[in-house]
């Protein structure tokens, strides 16, 4: 990239980088940031989602007070609580921590030290046992917090650093992309479960004993893609957005925007460089710009937006297997058998498989092929809409599918549906919309809060299913719908950003003119 303008004028300077970087033809450097972004939400997923299988594992093997006692198995309803709700608390932890952290030192600081987070802790959960001073639901539920903070961080982190690098025309498939592997993740989770599960099968007939092992393995397996990844995160460049609008290192930022076509990059010394003139961050000038409802608005938009999808996603996703047995899927014929905690286990992995296959991943695909094209807002309200439909349906006639046994395959399908339509609909949008709209000098801290709103959804669903369980699967439904609803209106907040640079969309692009004009009188 040549810099055409004259080395004083550093606003028409800063313009030339950003138009390279802006459209700039896709290559392998925009893949290997994608794969790089990717195994983390891979591993994310992995992790967060594979409880609901282990968690049967775990209820079978060890009694209410966390010794193994298979004569009085079972986890008390908060215990089974605390698994599933850990991790998402722990998410909104690092959501908010590392979304503010990354626009005050950097991305690319921050980047690598969350998956160095998500790898001890899973190694802890691997080897938790019982003690004297704790037994091992308090242990499991404490390294899936702090888990849950790794993964938490991935959120901003990976979304920002994609869309600062990414052409305006595919910015929306590329962070698409990075999504998407959230149900690669899941599918994994059930893969891999379903293939340890059947690996211990005489061993598991035999004696129940040994899912303690079984659950463990599929844990433990997690690891292998955030090792594989961490070492790539720790030698990217920061985004030259980041070092020119918040570093304000205008010839270091030039230097990083070449890595996109070279795939190389170098730090280089410091010298001393007239700043475009662009706001800086402070906590006065973040009340300042937040005050205004043009801005205030899309944050809104965006955080509820999260919230009222993940309510529905993840009470849907961490309790699939709690869903697959209260509907019949796959339940053994002869409870009791020696083989029926096996067949349970291997049917509860079939199951989840299915939904995979049936529903999040083709939904992602068709988000991915349409994101650059429709636009992220209709898809948006396409899916906040027929999702509303779809639970409604689900809800009101789960008496007719599911209690008088009349048609358990229609309920599966419409679950299956659900899943399509919230990943060619918000669960895609929602990730991707506040990577683009709000300012580079606070563009991972308003991710951050977008992302933990969505958290707080997730602990919400828990919180549904833990205390609403009781009363049935039709009400929980029926709950979803309704938050499916609201969301039809916070998408109307959100401006499209489909083929607007990151300038355009976040005013920085009039800052810019205004910089110009200042730098030519």
């Amino acid at each position: 990239m040549q810099n055409e303008a004259p080395v004083g004028n550093n606003a028409q300077r800063r313009r030339n980088a950003l138009a390279g970087l802006n459209n700039a033809a896709f290559g392998w450097n925009h893949v290997k940031i994608c794969l790089i972004a990717g195994v983390g939400f891979f591993t994310d997923s992995y992790d967060l989602f594979a409880i609901s299988i282990c968690a049967q594992m775990i209820e079978i093997i060890y009694s209410q007070s966390g010794v193994a006692d298979l004569a009085n198995p079972g986890l008390a309803n908060h215990q089974d609580f605390g698994l599933k709700v850990a991790s998402p608390i722990g998410t909104l932890v690092g959501q908010l921590i590392f979304g503010w952290a990354a626009d005050i030192v950097g991305r690319k600081k921050m980047y690598g030290f969350e998956l160095m987070l998500i790898l001890i802790t899973t190694f802890g959960q691997v080897l938790a046992g019982n003690a004297y001073g704790a037994n091992i639901y308090g242990v499991l539920i404490t390294y899936r917090f702090l888990m849950g903070i790794g993964i938490g961080g991935d959120y901003p982190l990976s979304a920002i650093i994609v869309s600062e690098f990414a052409p305006t025309n595919t910015r929306g498939r590329m962070m698409n992309a990075v999504f998407a592997m959230q149900a690669v993740g899941q599918l994994f989770a059930a893969l891999v479960s379903l293939a340890v599960i059947s690996a211990f099968r005489s061993h598991i007939i035999a004696n129940q004993n040994s899912v303690d092992q079984v659950w463990r393995v599929i844990i433990g397996l997690g690891m292998i893609p955030a090792a594989l990844a961490t070492y790539a995160r720790l030698t990217i460049p920061e985004p030259p957005r980041f070092t020119m609008d918040v570093e304000r290192n205008l010839e270091q930022a030039e230097q990083d925007a070449d890595f996109v076509e070279s795939g190389k990059f170098e730090r280089i010394d410091d010298r001393p460089v007239q700043p475009v003139k662009m706001p800086k961050a402070s906590k006065r000038d973040f009340k300042k710009y937040y005050s205004q409802w043009k801005n205030s608005k899309i944050l809104v938009g965006t955080s509820w937006s999260w919230l009222a999808q993940d309510i529905a996603f993840y009470g849907l996703a961490l309790n699939s297997s709690t869903i697959l047995s209260e509907i019949g899927f796959g339940s053994p014929k002869i409870p009791g058998t020696p083989d029926y905690i096996y067949i349970t286990l291997r049917n509860s992995a079939v199951g989840n498989i299915i939904l995979a296959l049936a529903g999040l991943i083709p939904g992602y695909v068709i988000s991915f092929a349409l994101i650059d094209v429709w636009g992220r807002k209709p898809i948006q309200f396409t899916g906040f809409a027929m999702l509303t439909v779809i639970f409604l349906c689900m809800g009101l006639g789960y008496d007719v599918m599911v209690e008088q046994n009349r048609s358990v395959a229609a309920f599966v399908f419409l679950y299956c549906l659900s899943n399509f339509f919230q990943n060619f609909g918000p669960n895609s949008t929602t990730f991707i919309v506040p990577g683009e709209v709000f300012p580079t000098r606070y563009r991972s801290t308003s991710h951050g809060i977008s992302a933990a709103s969505g958290k707080l959804g997730a602990i919400i669903a828990q919180i549904v299913f833990s205390r609403l369980s009781k009363n049935g699967l039709k009400v929980i439904l029926l709950v979803f719908a309704g938050f499916m609803f609201t969301g039809i209106f916070s998408t109307m907040l959100l401006p499209e950003t489909m083929g607007i640079s990151l300038e355009r969309l976040s005013g920085e692009e009039d800052r810019e003119d205004e910089s110009m004009a200042h730098e030519m009188n």
